[in-house]
């Protein structure tokens, strides 16, 4: 099944949004705290907006799960849900980080078919429907040849590693290098800039649904630490497993390590 309309909906709506990033990056934008180490600015809440005007108008049967707003729990019960973060990486936008982006991914039955995340600063896009690969500014791309764990480069959460979180891994791979939102991250796995990613911080399904799905079309895979893939569009959005994406050879090594 093609997706063709879908996706130049969620293109749209990502180019939209990032550009609203941009213009509230080049400014001073206020931010506060919705919970504890969870900032949100009124960029946020300005793409949230502007995604869900644009997707609604084009698809108004389709559920919407965002960061920014309320959940609808008839979500749960609708096949197709759109699962956005209107800018997964808050934190390094307020530190002026350029590595932060929109996410945009729809789920059918809970499996992504389409995935665009854009990072605003980069002027960079990438985008990938189920079946139909994985392009980085029109140009196809592809994870990592990569599949040896002292040679991989992993690319982390800055947070993770000033936690001391991958204390235990030490010794394992090439390099830890440290970059920003997980959705960016994913997107590098996704266009071979990095061999690895590992998490081990709970996430949300919209920092990384979209992300997801790029990396599978790259010819990689998202996965927990036991092997399993995730099932979107679930009750509670929080995953809290650990997760890696990669080339499946380098993840199995990866996973037969860790257990």
């Amino acid at each position: 099944m093609s997706f063709e309309p879908e996706l130049e909906a969620a293109r749209a709506a990502a180019h939209e949004a990032a550009a609203i990033l941009r213009e509230h990056y080049a400014r001073d934008t206020k931010s506060w705290e919705k919970s504890d180490d969870n900032p949100v600015t009124h960029a946020d809440l300005d793409s949230d907006r502007a995604i869900a005007k644009r997707l609604r108008a084009a698809f108004p049967a389709d559920a919407l799960l965002s960061e920014e707003t309320l959940a609808d729990p008839a979500r749960l019960a609708n096949p197709r849900v759109w699962i956005i973060d209107p800018m997964d990486g808050t934190k390094e936008f307020i530190q002026r980080i350029p590595e932060f982006g929109v996410s945009i991914a729809l789920c059918e039955r809970g499996e992504p078919v389409v995935g665009v995340i854009a990072n605003p600063v980069q002027d960079v896009t990438l985008w990938a429907t189920r079946g139909g690969g994985c392009f980085r500014d029109g140009k196809r791309v592809e994870v990592s040849r990569c599949t040896d764990l002292a040679a991989a480069v992993v690319i982390a959460s800055r947070t993770e590693i000033s936690r001391k979180q991958f204390d235990p891994y030490e010794g394992w791979f090439k390099e830890i290098r440290p970059v920003g939102s997980i959705a960016w991250k994913l997107a590098c796995i996704a266009s071979g800039e990095g061999d690895l990613n590992i998490s081990v911080a709970p996430k949300n399904e919209w920092d990384v649904c979209a992300g997801d799905l790029l990396v599978r079309e790259a010819g990689g895979a998202y996965l927990a630490f036991d092997g399993s893939r995730r099932v979107y569009n679930q009750t509670d959005p929080l995953i809290g497993a650990g997760m890696a994406a990669g080339r499946r050879e380098l993840l199995e090594r990866f996973f037969a390590r860790v257990r």
